[in-house]
C-alpha cells in the first residue's frame, strides 16, 4: 500500500534534455531508456526538448514539448511549477538554469559525463565507466551516483541470459552509431572480408548513414546489413555475435550487459575515456582514436587478441559483472526515497 500511495504522490516527472538534426540524439536516447524504467513503475514522464521537430520520430506523440528551455526562463518555470522530479541531461544549459531547476522541484536529478558544471543541490548521476575517478567534490545537498552499476539501459537489455562463448569465432557485429560520420564501417568490412572471409558479418546501418553506397560496395556473401534496428533487433544481433567492432558510446554498455567481447574505437573526443575505461576493466580491447596513425593495423591487432576463447570468456564475464542491468531501477529507488523524505508530513 505504501508504494501505491507513493506513486500517487510523485505524479509529475519532467525530463529536460536536447536533441535534433544539428546536435544529434545521444542525450535524448539515453533519457528514453530512463523513461522506460519510470513507465515500468507506473509513472508517465514528460519530455521537454531543446531541439527541432526531428525529435518527433523518436518520441511518442503527446509526451513532449519542444522549446529552448535553457533560455526561455519564464516558460521553463511554468513547467517546473507543476513538476515533482526533474531529470536534466544537457551540454548546453548553464549553471544558472540548473540553479533555478534545483530551487523549483523537490528532487532534481542531473545526468553528467565529465563534471561539466558545479552542480547545485540534487542528485548527480554519471554512469560512465570512468566516473568514480573524476573527483567530484563533496558538497552539502549534492549526492552522487557514479559508475556503470547505475547505467540506464533500454528495456530489451534489462533481463538477458548469460552469453555462451563458442570455441571458435564465427559471427562478428560491426556498429558505429547512427550515422558513422567517420566512415569507419566500410574499412572494417573490407578488413574482415580479406582477413577472415569465412566469418558472418552483421553490419548495423543507421538511418543517417551517408556512406551507404560505399558500405554496399564492401558487401560479400557473408555480409548481412541490418538497417536501423530497434533495441530488440540490436539484442538479437548481439546474441548471435562472438565479437563486436564498435564505437565508444552507449552501445558499449549494452554489449557489456550482453557479454559480447568488443574492439572499441573512439570516434569522438568524449568517447576516449569510455574506451580506455572499458579496456582497463578488461572488457574491451581499445583500438584508440579514429585519427590515429595505422588505425587499421591497430584494429586488426585488437581483433586478433580476442580470438582465443579464454580472452573472450574473460571479457564476457567482466562485462556482465560490471553492468548488472538494473541501473535505472537503482536510480528510481533513490529518487523515490529522496522524494518521500522531501514531501511535507
Amino acid at each position: 500500500m505504501a508504494a501505491f500511495l507513493l506513486i500517487l504522490t510523485m505524479r509529475n516527472i519532467t525530463i529536460l534534455t536536447e536533441g535534433g538534426e544539428n546536435i544529434g540524439f545521444g542525450h535524448l536516447t539515453r533519457c528514453l531508456s530512463l523513461s522506460q524504467a519510470f513507465e515500468a513503475r507506473g509513472y508517465c514522464p514528460r519530455f521537454i526538448v531543446n531541439g527541432d521537430n526531428s525529435v518527433k520520430s523518436i518520441l511518442k506523440a503527446g509526451t513532449f514539448d519542444v522549446f529552448n528551455w535553457a533560455e526561455e526562463e519564464e516558460r521553463l518555470l511554468r513547467v517546473l511549477k507543476e513538476t515533482d522530479v526533474a531529470i536534466v541531461d544537457s551540454y548546453l544549459a548553464g549553471g544558472g538554469v540548473y540553479g533555478k531547476i534545483s530551487d523549483s522541484v523537490r528532487v532534481p536529478v542531473y545526468l553528467d559525463d565529465n563534471r561539466r558544471i558545479d552542480y547545485p543541490p540534487g542528485i548527480v548521476v554519471n554512469w560512465n565507466i570512468y566516473a568514480p575517478g573524476l573527483g567530484y567534490p563533496a558538497k552539502n545537498g549534492v549526492s552522487y551516483l557514479l559508475g556503470p552499476e547505475y547505467v540506464s539501459l533500454r528495456k530489451a537489455f534489462w533481463d538477458v541470459p548469460g552469453k555462451k562463448i563458442r570455441e571458435t569465432v564465427t559471427d562478428v557485429m560491426v556498429t558505429f552509431g547512427g550515422d558513422d560520420s567517420r566512415n569507419i564501417t566500410p574499412m572494417v568490412m573490407r578488413f574482415l572480408a580479406a582477413g577472415y572471409p569465412g566469418l558472418r558479418k552483421y553490419i548495423i546501418v543507421g538511418s543517417a548513414f551517408k556512406n551507404l553506397s560505399e558500405i554496399e560496395d564492401a558487401v560479400d556473401d557473408n555480409t548481412h546489413l541490418v538497417r536501423s534496428p530497434d533495441a530488440e533487433g540490436m539484442k538479437t544481433v548481439m546474441s548471435a555475435s562472438d565479437i563486436a567492432v564498435t564505437s565508444g558510446g552507449q552501445t558499449l554498455y549494452e554489449l557489456a550487459r550482453m557479454g559480447v567481447p568488443a574492439v572499441a574505437l573512439a570516434v569522438a573526443e568524449n568517447q576516449r575515456d569510455n574506451v580506455e575505461g572499458w579496456a582497463n576493466r578488461g572488457f574491451a580491447k581499445s583500438a584508440g582514436y579514429w585519427t590515429d596513425d595505422h588505425l587499421l593495423v591497430t584494429i586488426a591487432d585488437r581483433f586478433k587478441r580476442l580470438l582465443p576463447v579464454s580472452e573472450r570468456t574473460h571479457s564476457s564475464e567482466t562485462g556482465r559483472r560490471v553492468v548488472p542491468g538494473n541501473g535505472a531501477g537503482k536510480i528510481i529507488d533513490i529518487i523515490e526515497t529522496k522524494f518521500e523524505r522531501e514531501v511535507p508530513q
